[in-house]
């Protein structure tokens, strides 16, 4: 079957996500700019956790495009596959406005850590699906390769999740070495339909 459905799908839904964090940021009220400054440092924590999620859907998002680019059919499971890979990435509104709002308290900081590190697993468990599907010769196939960044993402979320209980900004400094890996561009699939 076709990939377009997919595609418009998973768009639409990543769209949502992004717009139901920007909801959460709320607009401080003051009177004068000593009022207006304050209320301001108030949302570092909420405008902080937003940032990274948003870079955070922002790579999903990406990589799922580039992923799709180079693959030419879906199948029922894949289908299953993306909407696993959605249902995570729907629950980063949750612990980012739980993580923000709350000052960066250990137990949100791990929710957060386990939501991005099931993102990343559902991630890698649909690449593979259309992987196999399209054999191992296929662009995508080729292009994934041993996906190294993949897995040390994985390794590094997964130890995130119990070091939010010894410091909480040991976590969150892994969840900005995850973004800043994934930001610097992966071009393993636009290098191999390129050629």
């Amino acid at each position: 079957m076709g990939k377009g459905r997919l595609e418009a799908f998973s768009d639409g839904v990543i769209a949502i996500i992004i717009t139901i964090m920007v909801l959460e940021l709320k607009v401080p009220h003051g009177t004068n700019e000593a009022v207006d400054v304050e209320a301001l440092k108030g949302l570092k924590g909420v405008f902080g956790s937003y940032v990274l999620s948003f870079v955070f859907v922002a790579i999903y998002w990406n990589n799922h495009h580039h992923m799709l680019h180079a693959s030419e059919r879906v199948t029922g499971g894949i289908l299953w596959a993306n909407v696993h890979l959605l249902f995570w990435l729907s629950l980063v509104p949750f612990v980012t406005a739980w993580m923000g709002e709350n000052d960066f308290p250990p137990v949100p900081v791990a929710c957060y850590g386990g939501v991005m590190f099931m993102c990343g697993v559902a991630f890698n468990v649909l690449a593979r699906m259309l992987a196999r599907l399209h054999g191992p010769q296929s662009t995508l196939a080729r292009a994934l390769g041993r996906d190294t960044k993949g897995w040390t993402s994985l390794v590094l979320y997964g130890s995130s999740i119990p070091l939010a209980f010894v410091d909480r900004w040991i976590s969150l400094g892994i969840y900005v070495l995850v973004a800043c890996i994934w930001l610097i561009p992966d071009r393993r699939i636009e290098r191999i339909t390129t050629h």
